[in-house]
């Protein structure tokens, strides 16, 4: 049995220093309205693209439970509960403040809104936009993210 130097690379060494998947939760709000499904985007603060409110897991709240937070801080939403479980997950790169890019895995949680507040932590460094889901994949970069909202 031959073995290479890349094999063994690939096989043995590769798993010792990958390192995993960050890990991130995110809200796709939602509403009906005259009998039509709308999403909300949020403008991200660093670029202005149209994205989900989301962030990192946060210490004793599950999953679902920092999805609405985080529906909360970016983007005012009062939801109608807290979901059960994802709808689906995407993965994007990350660009971390020492400039290495990360693979960050994002939960995202389907949120019903119930209300939108005007005042909000973060209202000053965002803007809102209700449109269809089919629109919305066409406003947010991330391929992952963009068949979520097509299945939506």
């Amino acid at each position: 049995m031959k073995h290479t130097f890349g094999g063994f690379v690939e096989n043995y060494v590769r798993p010792l220093v990958q390192r995993p998947d960050a890990l991130q939760v995110a809200a796709l709000c939602y509403r009906i309205e005259k009998g039509e499904k709308q999403v909300l985007l949020i403008t991200s603060r660093g670029t202005g693209r149209w994205v989900i409110p989301k962030g990192w897991t946060m210490r004793g709240l599950d999953a679902a439970s920092a999805a609405v937070v985080e529906a909360w801080e970016e983007a005012g939403v009062r939801p109608v509960a807290t979901p059960d479980a994802p709808i689906g997950d995407f993965l994007y790169r990350k660009i971390k403040g020492s400039g290495l890019p990360v693979r960050v895995n994002v939960l995202v949680y389907a949120v019903e809104v119930e209300k939108l507040e005007d005042e909000f932590p973060e209202a000053d460094q965002r803007q809102r936009r209700w449109v269809n889901p089919r629109e919305a994949a066409k406003m947010v970069a991330e391929p992952g993210l963009q068949a979520i909202f097509r299945q939506f």
